[in-house]
């Protein structure tokens, strides 16, 4: 452990490969959607501990302007899911990354938008910087992977347009919403504990549902 909290180091690096080899994962298998990919990039802070990277999307883009987002975008026609999440995290933030660092994939979740986004858990290390493409990001961060950990995440709400209950993931001083927060509360059960969490059954709120 780092003085501030989980150390980005090889027995973590280890741990996650284990776990998320040992996930049997659950794929989107319709062909009616459009297919994605984002990384969940893990990456040291100064400290030496463990974070993920989030964006906040650039106000002028055509889709989803201003959302909070991991790197990522649609599949290039014959690119796998890990091909793209790698793509999408050097042309995003400046990193580029080997096929080597992918440590493995999570649940494919639908999107109300007509995706299914295929997570892709990727080892940055600890001499990555982060260069947001102004084109497309406004904001890269580097969140401590415990900001995930405690009883008050996922948060969960009802509301009148769906019976699903909608996820957000509290961080950042707001509230971070589906598709990014299945993503971070699966890298939390799956990755990091080793526990079978399935995430498709959450809602997005209306205002992500363009």
């Amino acid at each position: 452990m780092s003085e501030s909290g989980l150390s980005l180091d090889e027995e973590l690096r280890t741990r996650l490969q284990r776990n998320l080899d040992g996930f049997d994962r659950r794929p989107h298998e319709g062909a009616e959607l459009k297919r994605a990919a984002v990384a969940l990039l893990l990456l040291a802070d100064e400290a030496g501990q463990a974070c993920f990277v989030i964006t906040r999307r650039a106000p002028r883009l055509s889709s989803h302007a201003g959302q909070w987002a991991l790197p990522g975008g649609r599949l290039d026609p014959g690119e796998s899911p890990q091909q793209a999440a790698l793509r999408e995290t050097s042309e995003e933030v400046g990193v580029t990354l080997a096929a080597d660092r992918i440590l493995g994939l999570m649940d494919d979740y639908p999107t109300r938008s007509g995706y299914a986004i295929t997570p892709v858990v990727v080892w940055g290390g600890e001499d990555c910087r982060l260069v947001p493409n102004p084109e497309e990001v406004s904001e890269a961060y580097r969140v401590p992977v415990d900001a995930l950990e405690g009883d008050h995440i996922p948060r969960l709400r009802t509301i009148p347009e769906s019976a699903r209950p909608v996820i957000s993931v509290p961080m950042l001083g707001t509230n971070i919403h589906a598709p990014t927060a299945v993503f971070l509360y699966q890298l939390r059960e799956v990755a990091l504990h080793g526990r079978a969490t399935r995430v498709d059954h959450f809602e997005q709120p209306v205002f992500a549902w363009r």
